[in-house]
């Protein structure tokens, strides 16, 4: 697959947004979709770093960023990654990740007497003190519908008491989500058992003529398949499916799995409504999860199980630079705490709310948050620990999500509009933008508002760290946060007595304003200025932005 990954983060599990898969499955369901793809110049692994009028990539020119830094002394800063944990022995991540030289490593000790043991490089909120960890996650829509059916079910606002108003809000929306998704899979279901049937043994019969466990589109032009009616059938028909994409590379195997993921995704949508989640977390952490103050729950494991979404973000804000190894992160003077709160499925609340107390409370001036859900039943939790954030000079930075939706109307959490209608001032969120080499400026999956995005940055063929000494080419929201969570380490390094409010205006203001049509995320036709998708129509620009510290250090 030319080294691409695509990456899906925990909030787009239940539409499955990759742009490939969407193509694919549109295509296979006969539902009329088409792919077409803009290929102004190459693939480029670390695009995102490069300047535009420089190099011809719509990146976010750190070289230029740190031509003007030259003699310049930076400090350490620590940026809290909330994830899904982090591989701690990568060869481009070890040397950047944060220590908390107050504990004893492997003891069993609680040494720093903070209430979390053997928390050496963070702390995993998704486990248990024995060390087994929560891996796999219901949903929060599901959690939610069934969790308040039976007091919500059949009421209006009216019937709702004031204090129980947002929280009935938030089962409407689940009821919504559920009942969209369930009568969708059941209308699927059907077609998508046969089509995957027929492609399994069409697909076998090719394997078997060919003598091999799997093919590509350049191997069905073979005379053993062509010359005869029954497999020559077989093979215009997965031609059909490979042309649908222009990577040639794509094998058989990879179309079915995929296809498998999209009919287990309509079986769990129909289960989701039929069937009550079983709480995995709950068995493992064993706190009370409406209890804000039981928090000395998980372990010290951010490793085991993480896969590499954790391990990628981080990549992508500090990777070790100037090491000659895979690639490199912005930010030069980082130390990267790992909290682990985010499991495959959607977070819980308490955790993040937890996970965010917990980063500030050892030192963290910036988080990073790659992950996001529609509902949010605890809101109150999170909205708390924003508010502690805030008052101790801590930015937060989120990826606004993959559903291709216009957030300003469908509101997707964490977000910085507190329960009492109060914004936070240290908060960004941000869309994802691409290039022309890989799809256009405006990510067709990416979650967009002009109300409640700020600032896009790139989030397309991002190349980054993978557990294991890996490196891997993701799209998602979920690392154009962190780009944009870099330059903001980047800033308060080199200017550390920056305020999170001042690194919203620099970041902000200073990132490159786009005045060009493009198609709104999540639609295949229409069009409309760029700036018309974020608050400020722009991307963010490391250059522009230590252009506009300097200016602002020397008033």
């Amino acid at each position: 697959m030319s080294g691409i990954v695509y990456c899906y983060d925990n909030f787009e599990l239940v539409r499955m947004k990759s742009a490939f898969y969407i193509i694919l499955v549109c295509a296979l369901l006969s539902v009329g979709t088409t792919h077409s793809q803009d290929t102004v110049k190459p693939k480029k692994h670390g695009w995102h770093l490069l300047d535009h009028q420089r190099d011809g990539y719509r990146g976010i020119s750190l070289s230029q960023a740190y031509e003007l830094l030259k003699g310049r002394k930076a400090t350490p800063v620590i940026v809290a990654v909330i994830d899904s944990g982090i591989d701690t022995m990568h060869e481009d991540l070890k040397s950047i990740l944060w220590v908390n030289d107050k504990e004893i490593g492997g003891n069993g000790k609680d040494d720093d007497k903070n209430g979390y043991p053997d928390d050496i490089y963070g702390w995993n909120f998704c486990g248990a003190k024995t060390g087994e960890n929560l891996d796999r996650n219901s949903h929060e829509i599901a959690r939610v519908y069934h969790n308040w059916k039976s007091a919500f079910e059949n009421k209006s606002n009216k019937d709702i008491p004031a204090d129980q108003q947002f929280l009935y809000s938030q089962w409407k929306r689940a009821d919504s989500l559920i009942e969209r998704d369930y009568k969708e899979a059941k209308t699927s279901i059907g077609n998508a058992t046969r089509f995957l049937t027929g492609l399994e043994e069409s697909g076998k019969m090719i394997c078997s003529v060919l003598s091999v466990s799997q093919f590509t589109v350049s191997q069905l032009n073979n005379p053993l398949i062509t010359g005869r009616p029954a497999t020559k059938r077989a093979a215009d028909f997965w031609t059909t499916i490979f042309n649908q994409v222009p990577d040639t590379s794509i094998t058989s195997t990879f179309v079915l799995e995929d296809i498998r993921k999209y009919k287990n995704n309509l079986d769990a949508n129909i289960k989701r409504k039929e069937e009550p989640p079983i709480d995995l977390r709950g068995q493992l952490t064993k706190d009370n999860y409406t209890d804000i103050n039981d928090r000395f729950y998980g372990n010290s494991n951010l490793k085991q199980g993480s896969g590499n979404h954790g391990t990628a973000v981080s990549g992508v804000i500090a990777a070790t630079r100037n090491n000659n190894m895979g690639m490199e992160g912005i930010a030069d003077n980082v130390r990267i705490l790992a909290v682990r709160a985010v499991p495959g499925g959607d977070e819980h609340d308490k955790d993040v709310a937890l996970a965010i107390r917990y980063a500030v409370d050892n030192g963290a001036k910036i988080i990073n948050m790659s992950f996001g859900k529609p509902v949010s039943p605890y809101k109150h939790f999170v909205d708390d620990a924003v508010r502690y954030a805030q008052s101790k000079g801590v930015l937060l930075v989120h990826g606004s999500g993959n559903e291709g939706v216009d957030v300003s109307k469908q509101p997707f959490y964490p977000n910085p509009t507190f329960l009492d209608g109060k914004i936070a001032s240290n908060y960004l969120t941000v869309g994802a933008s691409g290039d022309e080499s890989n799809g256009g400026i405006a990510a067709t999956f990416s979650n967009y508002g002009n109300a409640v995005v700020d600032i896009f940055a790139p989030g397309v063929y991002i190349y980054t760290t993978a557990t294991n000494n890996g490196y891997e080419a993701v799209d998602g929201t979920s690392f154009a946060s962190p780009v944009v969570a870099g330059v903001a380490a980047l800033l308060k390094s080199y200017f550390p007595s920056l305020t999170p409010e001042q690194l919203v205006q620099i970041i902000c203001t200073s990132g490159t304003l786009i005045e060009v049509s493009v198609k709104v995320p999540g639609t295949t036709d229409q069009e409309v200025s760029f700036k018309t998708l974020s608050t400020t129509g722009r991307i963010v620009n490391a250059h522009e932005a230590v252009k506009l510290a300097l200016a602002m250090e020397k008033k």
